[in-house]
């Protein structure tokens, strides 16, 4: 399942490519990827575990 996430860099909204999905140090969850169009790194913050 993709994420969506925010490219800054587009400024659009789209579904990240090669993501993982991370934890932070608060102990949150995350998905990490990449923009399908332009490469730039994506993230967004998941709910709590």
């Amino acid at each position: 399942m993709a994420e969506k996430g925010y490219c800054v860099k587009c400024k659009k909204s789209r579904e990240m490519k090669d993501e993982q999905k991370v934890t932070m140090k608060n102990g949150r969850l995350a998905a990490k990827g990449k923009c399908p169009e332009c490469g730039t790194g994506m993230y967004r913050i998941l709910g709590k575990k």
